[in-house]
């Protein structure tokens, strides 16, 4: 759910408090707490969400992470950052 339709339903659940079930207010608060508490993400289409969640599950990475690490890997591809240089004298995965 995206925070656009959770502002939408708090909206009218605003107007017509004595209709709300305390259970569906309860549930729409901690909707509302959850993407507060997680604010400085951004909010993706239900399907590239559910794409970011199988790759961090992948990555061993947190969903934020996961957007950095794909962020920053293309704007390296595409020249807008120095490519990250490995340093000779350091240790790395694999062989020659």
């Amino acid at each position: 759910m995206t925070m656009v339709d959770t502002a939408t339903l708090l909206e009218d659940a605003a107007n017509r408090i004595a209709d709300v079930s305390r259970a569906d207010l309860q549930i729409m608060l901690r909707r509302a707490a959850l993407m507060l508490r997680n604010s400085g993400s951004i909010a993706f289409d239900d399907n590239v969400e559910e794409a970011l969640r199988e790759l961090s599950g992948e990555f061993g990475k947190t969903r934020n992470d996961t957007v950095r690490f794909i962020v920053r890997e293309w704007m390296e591809k595409n020249t807008y950052l120095p490519v990250h240089e490995l340093d000779e004298d350091g240790d790395v995965d694999g062989s020659a």
